[in-house]
This record gives C-alpha cells, sequence and structure tokens, in this order.
C-alpha cells in the first residue's frame, strides 16, 4: 500500500473523492474510485471514506460489484466494524443470502494470536444477518443470532428487536415472533406492524385481527409518538382476505380514513383484493375506479382483473385488460388472471387468443390454466396435445389438471393414463386418488373403486375432509360434514329439515351421483344433506335477519348437490348466497348462479 498523503494533500484528496463519490455509477467508475483509493493511500488511511466506497459498491446493480467489494474487504488488512457491514448489508440483499450469514460466522471466532483483531459485531451486523435468514427462511440461524444479541447486550435497540420479530416470522416461527413482540418494554409503529404482517401472511391471520383491534382500540397510548399507517393497514386487510371476514374488513377500511390512509394506492389495491376475497365484488370495484387513473399501477389492474375472474365475470376481466393504459405493461400475473377469468366463464376462443398474444414467456401455471379451460370445455384430446408439446415437462399440478378434466368428463382411459403419469412422478395426495375412484364410480365400476381405495390405504393417503366456515357477527363458525359439535347443532339440523321441504316445492331432487360410494339411494341421500356447506347455510339462516347475505367459505370444491341446492335456497328464502370454494366465488340469486353452471 502506498504511503499516505501529507496532511494538507489529504485533506484535498478526501474531500475531492467525496464530492466524487455520489456520481460514481458504472462498473468502470468503481473501479477508477478503487485505484484513486489506493494510489493516494487513503484506502487504508481514511476508514469512513473506504466504508462509504464499500456501501456503494455492495448496493451498485452491477452483477461484477459486490464481488469487487467482497475482495476488497478481504485485502484489508484491519477492516472496521463499518467495512463488514457494507458486506453483510450487499450479501444479505444478494441472490445468495446464505453467504450473509458465512461471512458472519467467519468473524464470530476472536482472531489467533498475533493476527490483526477481527472487527466487532454491532447492532447493524445483526440487524442484516438477521434480513438473511428471513429470505432463507432459517429459523435456527435466527435462533442463534437472536442468542448472540443478548449477549452483545443490544437487545435494548426497538429496530433490532423488530428485525428478529420479522425473521421469526418470515421462518414460520409465530409463537417466538409473539414471545419477542411481548417481552419488548418499548415498541413502534414498525414492530407492530412486522407482528401484524407474520400473523397474517403466516398460519394466525384471526390473531393478527386480534393484534389490530388491540392497537386500533388504543393507538394513542400505545404509540404516543407515532400513529398507525398504511402497512398496517395493508397487512391487516391480508388477514381478512385470508379469512374472508368481511365485517372486519369494512372495520379496516373504516379505520383507514380515520388516520388518512384511506386513498394511499397501496390500501387501495390491498382493498381490491380484500373486497374480492371476502366475496363483495361490488365493494372492489368501487375502490378501483374511485381511483384516480393516473395513480392506479399494475398491482390495482390484477387485483381488479382477478377479482373478476374469481366471480366469474370473464368477459370484463377481458374487457378491463384491453382498457389497459400502453404505459402499464402487463406481466405474468396478468394474463394468469385473465386467463383464470376465460376458464371460469367457459371463453376458450378467448383465452387461446390471449395466450398466443402474451408478451412474457409463459410458464407452467399459463399453460395450466389453459389446459384447465380446454378440459373442462370438453377439448380433451387438445388440453393432452399442449401438455405433451410444451417446452418443458409438466409438473404434478398439471397432470392433475389433466386427472379433472377426465374425471368431469367421464374419460377412464385419459384418467387412468393421468394417475400413471402422476404415480411416476411421486404424487402420492388423496386428490389423485379420489378424481380416479370418482371416475370408476360415475361408470359404477366397483371393483375399481375398492382397488383405488385399498392402495390409498396400503400407501396411508388419507381424504382431506372437507369443511366450510361462515362469519357471524364477527364470530367464525367451522362447519365439517355431518357436523354436530356446534352448539346449535339441534337447530341447524331442525333448519335443514324446513329447508328440505321448502325446496322440494320448487322441485329438488337429491343429485345422488355426486355421492360415489356403492350404498343404497336413501343412504346416499343423508350422506348429501349434512355436506358442512349446507350446515353454513343453514346456521346463517338461522343467525341472521331476513334479506341479509349469507357468505360461506370452503376449502374444497363445491358439490354439484350442495350447488343445486344453494341455488334453490336462494330463491326459497329470498337470500343472496356467496360460498368461495377451493377455485371461485358462487353468488346464488333468486335461484340463479353467477357462474351460470359452469364450473
Amino acid at each position: 500500500m502506498p504511503p499516505p498523503l501529507p496532511f494538507t494533500a489529504a485533506a484535498a484528496a478526501v474531500q475531492q473523492l467525496e464530492s466524487l463519490l455520489p456520481r460514481v455509477a458504472t462498473l468502470s467508475h468503481h473501479e477508477q474510485f478503487h485505484a484513486r483509493l489506493l494510489t493516494s493511500g487513503l484506502l487504508g488511511s481514511h476508514p469512513p471514506l473506504r466504508a462509504r466506497f464499500l456501501d456503494r459498491l455492495v448496493l451498485s446493480p452491477h452483477a461484477a460489484a459486490l464481488p469487487h467489494a467482497l475482495r476488497l474487504l478481504r485485502w484489508l488488512p484491519s477492516p472496521t466494524t463499518n467495512d463488514l457491514n457494507a458486506a453483510l448489508r450487499g450479501l444479505a440483499a444478494s441472490p445468495q443470502p446464505t453467504r450473509c450469514l458465512l461471512l458472519l460466522a467467519g468473524r464470530l471466532p476472536p482472531a489467533p494470536a498475533g493476527a490483526p483483531p477481527r472487527p466487532r459485531l454491532d447492532a447493524l451486523s445483526l440487524s442484516f444477518a438477521l434480513k438473511a435468514t428471513a429470505r432463507c427462511s432459517d429459523a435456527f440461524a435466527t435462533l442463534q443470532l437472536h442468542a448472540i444479541l443478548i449477549r452483545l447486550g443490544v437487545a435494548a435497540d426497538v429496530r433490532l428487536m423488530t428485525t428478529l420479530l420479522d425473521s421469526y416470522a418470515k421462518c414460520g416461527d409465530l409463537p417466538s415472533a409473539r414471545k419477542v413482540f411481548d417481552e419488548m418494554p418499548v415498541r413502534d409503529v414498525a414492530t407492530w406492524n412486522a407482528l401484524l404482517a407474520g400473523l397474517a401472511q403466516g398460519t394466525e391471520p384471526d390473531l393478527a385481527l386480534v393484534l389490530f383491534r388491540r392497537l386500533a382500540g388504543s393507538y394513542r397510548e400505545l404509540l404516543p409518538r407515532e400513529e398507525p399507517n398504511e402497512v398496517t393497514v395493508v397487512a391487516t386487510l391480508s388477514a381478512c382476505a385470508q379469512l374472508g371476514a368481511l365485517q372486519d374488513g369494512l372495520g379496516v377500511h373504516d379505520f383507514a380514513r380515520k388516520i388518512g390512509t384511506a386513498n394511499n394506492v397501496r390500501v387501495c389495491n390491498a382493498l381490491i383484493d380484500m373486497y374480492s376475497k371476502c366475496g363483495s365484488l361490488s365493494r372492489a370495484l368501487e375502490v378501483f375506479h374511485s381511483m384516480k387513473l393516473e395513480d392506479r399501477t399494475l398491482v390495482s389492474y390484477n387485483a381488479t382483473i382477478q377479482a373478476l375472474s374469481t366471480h366469474g365475470h370473464g368477459a370484463d376481466a377481458l374487457k378491463l385488460f384491453d382498457e389497459m393504459p400502453a404505459w402499464i405493461e402487463p406481466d405474468e400475473v396478468t394474463y394468469l388472471a385473465v386467463l383464470g377469468g376465460c376458464n371460469h366463464a367457459g371463453l376458450v376462443n378467448d383465452g387461446r387468443r390471449v395466450f398466443d398474444s402474451m408478451r412474457v414467456p409463459p410458464n407452467m401455471k399459463h399453460y395450466g390454466t389453459v389446459v384447465d379451460l380446454l378440459g373442462r370445455a370438453g377439448h380433451l384430446d387438445e388440453a393432452h396435445d399442449m401438455i405433451m408439446h410444451m417446452p418443458f415437462p409438466a409438473d404434478i399440478v398439471l397432470w392433475q389438471t389433466m386427472l379433472g378434466a377426465a374425471k368431469m368428463h367421464g374419460n377412464v382411459e385419459l384418467a387412468e393414463s393421468a394417475a400413471t403419469k402422476l404415480a411416476e412422478l411421486g404424487s402420492n395426495v388423496d386428490g389423485d386418488y379420489v378424481l380416479l375412484s370418482n371416475v370408476y364410480a360415475s361408470k359404477a365400476r366397483w371393483a375399481d373403486v375398492g382397488r383405488v381405495r385399498d392402495t390409498m390405504r396400503s400407501n396411508d393417503v388419507r381424504k382431506v375432509p372437507g369443511f366450510s366456515y361462515t362469519q357471524i357477527d364477527g364470530v367464525m363458525h367451522k362447519f365439517i360434514n355431518g357436523d354436530k359439535e356446534h352448539h346449535r347443532w339441534r337447530d341447524i339440523y331442525r333448519a335443514l329439515d324446513d329447508i328440505v321441504s321448502r325446496i322440494n316445492e320448487l322441485g329438488y331432487e337429491p343429485e345422488t351421483s355426486n355421492v360415489l360410494h356403492d350404498i343404497g339411494e336413501e343412504e346416499k341421500q343423508y350422506a348429501l344433506c349434512y355436506h358442512s356447506e349446507k350446515l353454513a347455510i343453514a346456521f346463517g339462516l338461522i343467525s341472521t335477519p331476513p334479506g341479509e347475505t349469507i357468505r360461506v367459505i370452503k376449502n374444497l370444491r363445491i358439490c354439484g348437490d350442495c350447488h343445486v341446492v344453494a341455488k334453490l335456497i336462494s330463491k326459497a328464502y329470498g337470500r343472496v348466497i356467496i360460498i368461495r370454494d377451493r377455485a371461485r366465488f358462487h353468488k346464488f340469486e333468486d335461484g340463479q348462479c353467477s357462474c351460470r353452471d359452469y364450473w
């Protein structure tokens, strides 16, 4: 390393290089700046300038910049904490965040005798490492970093503890995230937002709503120096969307108005998504149309097109897609939403046209949606031909789609072929066996049904039970088939008897072909009567005032008989019933369904 410049010359060189640093943009600029640091001797004698250069280098979009920074760090005889933090920052945001943890681990042991001291870790070092563990979903590494920060005595740092909480949540360890939150003596709005988002996007969206109510009711005491913000609202709306909790979603929307974030673009996009997933398409469209054209983003259009698609308005989804402004370029999500709309509405020709005109390379999901569109419409040969001529091998989901189409049209040969492909790919989920069993059962091939079920038992495969839930007065009520666990089950069963009596007058005949077992007709009718969605609808009828919309969420696809019954109930009782099943929404009104019986 060259000797340092005299004091006055060094000061002038530092001033000049500091003025140049903000203009360093290209990789060539970085290399020239590095050379100036070397030749002036400032690389070793002026650590603050060196650290700022490293910071800029690791954040450069050029692929060679980060390796350059790491080489520089290794070359330094006595790197400082700031030098190390710059490298950790770059690695944490890189495509390989595990390298951040490896670099940190190499700096943890004390330096050998006679070697230069290693840079000390500080709160910033651990913060970057925690961001890396979150991206890697490495819960054990997060736990280790938690122990290190306690040992270093930085557990009072609110920002660092918030980053720790966020890492636990993103690694799926929600109990640890909640424990960190509960033990923090001081919390800021980012802390609340991190836990809200973790619960909402994880497995406990109901707890996210509990946490939000706690914050919304007392935020002036809980956050004396700041207010909840758009991140708070977006995270909570995500929980509402996941649960289908419309009443809670309406409350969050009111709260957004109260704190002045209701017109924020991110909040509007989240509102569109929430209202759509809670079954209120009209409110979702109202939010979209309330946005100024120049404020709408690609996410706004994607959420609205998806809303129209899942509610069965494929033609409207296509229309909105065609009306997208020229400055907004569709992405793979846009095309998937439009193709889904064509699929749900049976718009085969439009689906072909959209797929053929895609301006982004189609991925497996796009092919899968078109295969489903063709298969449901009965174009089984064309769907199979598309699978066989894709630019990449079909995955398990695509062959499951093909199996579903074969089941829909009773094509035993195609169903057996798809089931064979699934076995070759190592799929061993209940749906594969159930679909093949259903194809055989629809043809009364009970021996084959028995063979499939014997295979399920030998492979220890169990059918996922169907369940439905509905929200009444802010409380979620869950039902399974034949449920007698609910505290009002007797009232529900009496309501079902009244339902059957009323819809029989409208010509109801049980679709016993949906009960695919070799049992008698009377047993089939009994099995149909107590499906979970029927129990949820009956509970809604006895728990809400006349005329109120009943909303039900089902984890599986609604069966044909429940679909018929829901249409007849909507006519007999003058109710609107909205059911969100695994694939789409069904809005039943005056004896008709929004899907027009194409599902």
